[in-house]
């Protein structure tokens, strides 16, 4: 699920007739301050953080003048107590509240349809209070009328009739905003009956079925999945991967408790559902501590699995690399193992990494790892499925103890290389291809054509050329495997190169002076050589 914020969801129910408090959402305390003076001085400051028990950890409080609003922020957004990030808070006029109910709609997967809740006794701790709840499971298809509603929720409350016209309403206007946001669940707790005879939501919580985000831009929904946190720099990143390409899946969190803890702090990249999870489970039994949790299953491109590796490694504080999986996998191996070398290759990788290979092609994986190995910075050890993940993950911590890597200089590797001088270049569904036929021309072995998995080249003159149109092959008929760059590198001239931008990748961690700096000279936009853009000059090796 897709969850959204407490403003968010309350603004979806007030375009569809509820009433919410007057309020704003702001970013720092000082504009907590000017949104109190707009609201008289009394106000209620809100975290905004999908947290369902944030008035006891401090989240909520209550203010009587905008002073105490800015200090009442300036507290939230540095706060631990929330066991998350706060980015923005909601400053709301206090209500005089007279009575509290509770009102939702969720998709109940055993009766398939779905049920509208109610409760007379609404407020926190509703938990607790779970046989007061009534349900009425409706229909998608047509909506509920005043007297179902009344007759199977409201009757036995016994309700005078201008606030039982008012709750039927409200529950009409819950009913339609699940409908037409295809929400999976949706919440007001408390639903306020006010001292001036309102009916005012005065929280929201809406998830969002995350198959349907892509129908609903108007939700504003920054990440289709169900964090349990506000989304980090880099997980926005990577979801922009996945968000984009829909083949395979790359699923990537951060483990922000274990950014202070006991064990190794490593990057951990899974290959395959329950296979990656008991990976991980075996990585902290031998005291490593994962900053991250990432799968990348379902068969995704090399392409994918490229970028996946690029924002893994991309976190600060690694001290090492684990990659494993169930080790039967049905993708091919090959692809996962040339989609770790260029990723390497362009970070020229400082820490010691491990991977546990298991599937289509691992013999042939197992053998491109092994060649890379031999000239990288670090160690970078290859096992199969014989040897166990708890084995693997005893390696990685042996190899880190070692502390065999290559020292890093203070400006960290340099990649600038000159252009292709003959380029001949085509694009791909997420990137391009370049080769250089200067180079090319001094090839022996035409390994890019070769190797080739979907073989959609050919040799014109000696040269590597497209056999089918460029439409095509931006159409998805190149399948980005990375063959014709890393097989190149290997056993060929080195003229060939696959450019993958990620973007905010090679912004992210920089102080926002630097990120400024970097996009006014026109870095960000490619006018200079960057990481993903290697090349180098028909020499079989690579400028670690």
């Amino acid at each position: 699920m897709a969850k959204l914020f407490e403003h968010e969801g309350k603004r979806a129910l007030a375009l569809r007739g509820m009433s919410v408090p007057r309020g704003r959402v702001v970013k720092d305390p000082d504009e907590a301050r000017v949104a109190a003076i707009e609201l008289g001085g009394q106000a209620v400051v809100k975290a905004q953080v999908w947290d369902t028990d944030r008035a006891r950890r401090g989240g909520i409080r209550f203010v009587t003048t905008p002073n105490e609003a800015r200090a009442a922020a300036d507290e939230i957004f540095a706060s631990k107590a929330l066991g998350q990030r706060v980015e923005s808070v909601l400053v709301e006029e206090r209500l005089e509240v007279a009575r509290e109910f509770y009102i939702g709609a969720a998709v109940d997967d055993r009766v398939r349809r779905l049920v509208l809740l109610f409760s007379a006794l609404g407020g926190s701790g509703i938990e607790g209070r779970k046989e007061s709840v009534l349900r009425l499971p409706v229909s998608v298809r047509r909506e509920p009328t005043r007297q179902e509603l009344r007759h199977e929720l409201l009757a036995r409350e016994m309700l005078e009739a201008e606030l039982e016209e008012k709750l039927l309403a409200a529950l009409l206007i819950l009913y339609r905003t699940a409908r037409e946001t295809e929400a999976r669940s949706i919440e007001i707790n408390p639903l306020a009956w006010t001292s001036d005879r309102r009916l005012v939501a005065l929280d929201c919580r809406l998830s969002v079925d995350d198959y349907a985000v892509f129908r609903h831009p108007e939700l504003g929904i920054e990440i289709a999945r169900e964090f349990g946190h506000v989304p980090t720099p880099l997980e926005r990143i990577a979801w922009a991967v996945e968000r984009d390409d829909y083949r395979g899946t790359f699923y990537f969190v951060e483990l922000v408790e274990a950014r202070e803890g006991d064990g190794i702090p490593i990057g951990f990249h899974g290959a395959g559902g329950g296979g990656a999870m008991a990976s991980m489970d075996a990585a902290v039994r031998v005291g490593l501590r994962p900053l991250n949790y990432a799968d990348t299953s379902g068969n995704p491109a090399a392409s994918k699995v490229y970028r996946a590796a690029r924002i893994i490694l991309a976190q600060p504080g690694i001290k090492g690399y684990f990659l494993s999986g169930s080790g039967v996998a049905s993708q091919e191996q090959f692809h996962l193992a040339r989609a770790l070398v260029k990723a390497f290759r362009e970070e020229g990788i400082r820490v010691p990494a491990v991977l546990r290979l298991g599937g289509n092609g691992e013999e042939l994986a197992a053998k491109i790892m092994a060649r890379f190995a031999r000239s990288a910075r670090a160690p970078v050890e290859t096992y199969r499925k014989e040897q166990s993940a708890e084995f693997c993950a005893q390696r990685l911590r042996a190899l880190i103890e070692e502390d065999r890597s290559a020292p890093v200089s203070a400006e960290g590797p340099t990649f600038e290389v000159p252009p292709p001088s003959r380029p001949y270049r085509f694009r791909t569904r997420t990137g391009w291809i370049t080769y250089d036929h200067a180079a090319c021309a001094k090839c022996e072995t035409k390994a890019c054509v070769i190797e080739c998995v979907p073989q959609i080249l050919k040799l014109v003159d000696g040269l590597p050329v497209l056999a089918i149109s460029e439409e095509e092959a931006a159409r998805g008929r190149c399948i980005e495997c990375l063959a014709c760059e890393v097989e190149c590198w290997m056993q060929g001239a080195g003229g060939g190169r696959v450019e993958l931008p990620i973007p905010g990748l090679d912004e992210f961690g920089l102080p926002a002076e630097d990120q400024s700096k970097k996009e006014a000279t026109g870095i960000a936009q490619g006018a200079k050589t960057t990481r993903s853009e290697m090349t180098h000059e028909g020499t079989g090796k690579w400028p670690f």
